[in-house]
């Protein structure tokens, strides 16, 4: 071998990591595998062939054809996200050979043109090309899928050569495939089980209250935050939000605990709301150590028609955001002490506040506001902001709208609960 062509054996073998390098930034960049199987047909597309679909078997044994991607070459139709039948044990054409576990499969001239009905679509597809490749994406010896990479007669065919690469590309997309359905299917288990730790609101007559838990996008872990709201012994209602530190399993069972705990202390103590946090302050040195929550507690006082007072304290917590029937907005910056789990030595305050008629009261945990790098004052000013253009909408719409235009950077679980106060009884 001379030396221009150890060269161009070292070129070939540069490009093809070059190749390799991309399709692993491509995957690794989201968790959203329909999105990560786009980039990754643009890529093979244009560096190995001049069109590259991908199709996905689905739990139910359907077939979806993600992403069709070609280059400016390639002329052959799109069927972007297009559905196929399970192929029958009876077929045996390309494609639905690589589905039952074969390939990679190298195509070429008669190889192309598939009389195998089930393969009809797959062959039109291949139409007017002069080669091929069809692998399969496996995971853990289980076909996910297959990969499709064509070359039109103006460019080198694709060659046995070409099968190695293709075998290690479709082992990185299986296996980011498999990852990313684990990710989402861990994250559903997450979310029911937080849910299945949080309460139902009590129906009050004369309020409206809902309440809203939207799990973190960037983790397939529970985390620790909870809302809660009851009636006491003596009439009124309670108003709770809380944050326990921490994204795993423990957070959540220590949400749990914590809820619980401030739930019996609140229902046999008819005391202010400081004094019920210092006694979830001594209760937690005592049963959990070592543990942190944020926490807001509030009591809602007031006869049916108003007018109605909130006796409240803040361990450490974002400040209730109280929104008026026309649009006016404000924090409620009173009764704010350190955070629950820090001192049993230190005092806590609390703050009463009178709440007109019609108005709102949000309480929410910090994954609505904050974001990194931002200042926290702009992120109250955007909360601020949304709500004020919300305070005509029932409390579920307010919370769904609230969720829909702030949680989508958001890289924390949340909670919100949210008070809508009746009309003023006519003197």
């Amino acid at each position: 071998m001379d030396d221009y062509d150890v060269d161009v054996v070292v070129q070939q073998a540069l490009d093809r990591l070059t190749v390799l390098a991309d399709i692993n930034a491509a995957l690794a960049g989201t968790m959203e595998a329909t999105e990560g199987l786009r980039r990754v047909a643009r890529i093979v597309a244009h560096r190995l062939g001049d069109w590259c679909a991908i199709d996905l078997l689905s739990d139910q044994g359907r077939i979806e054809r993600v992403c069709v991607t070609r280059t400016q070459a390639g002329t052959q139709p799109l069927e972007e996200r297009a559905f196929l039948t399970p192929p029958p044990e009876t077929a045996v054409g390309p494609l639905a050979r690589v589905l039952h576990g074969a390939g990679p499969l190298l195509l070429t001239g008669e190889d192309l043109t598939s009389q195998d009905p089930w393969d009809a679509r797959q062959a039109r597809l291949l139409v007017g090309v002069a080669s091929a490749v069809i692998a399969p994406l496996r995971a853990r010896r289980e076909v996910l899928g297959a990969l499709t990479v064509s070359r039109l007669a103006d460019h080198p065919p694709l060659t046995e050569q070409d099968l190695p690469l293709f075998e290690d590309l479709v082992h990185r997309i299986g296996l980011a495939v498999e990852n990313a359905r684990l990710h989402n299917e861990t994250q559903r288990i997450a979310e029911r089980l937080q849910r299945s730790l949080l309460p139902d609101l009590p129906q009050i007559h004369g309020l409206d209250l809902a309440a809203r838990y939207a799990p973190s996008h960037a983790t397939a872990e529970v985390g620790g935050d909870w809302y809660d709201s009851f009636l006491l012994a003596t009439g009124h209602t309670t108003l709770i939000i809380g944050d326990v530190t921490g994204h795993d399993l423990k957070a959540a069972v220590t949400m749990s605990q914590l809820r619980n705990m401030l739930r019996g202390i609140a229902s046999d103590r008819q005391e202010p709301p400081e004094q019920i946090l210092h006694r979830m302050d001594v209760a937690q040195h005592s049963l959990y150590p070592g543990t942190t929550a944020t926490c807001i507690y509030a009591v809602l006082r007031g006869p049916e028609g108003g007018p109605w007072e909130l006796d409240y304290a803040v361990a450490g917590h974002p400040p209730p955001l109280l929104v008026t029937r026309d649009g006016d907005t404000r924090y409620l910056t009173g009764g704010r002490s350190h955070i629950l789990g820090a001192s049993t030595g230190l005092a806590r305050t609390s703050a009463t506040e009178s709440l007109p008629a019609e108005s709102t009261l949000l309480l929410y945990t910090d994954g609505l506001i904050e974001r990194r790098g931002e200042p926290i004052d702009h992120s109250l000013t955007r909360l601020r902001q949304h709500a004020a253009a919300l305070a005509g909408e029932t409390p579920d719409t307010f919370l769904d709208e609230l969720l829909a235009g702030l949680s989508a950077d958001s890289t924390d679980d949340i909670a919100l609960l949210a008070l809508r106060l009746p009309p003023a009884r006519a003197k």
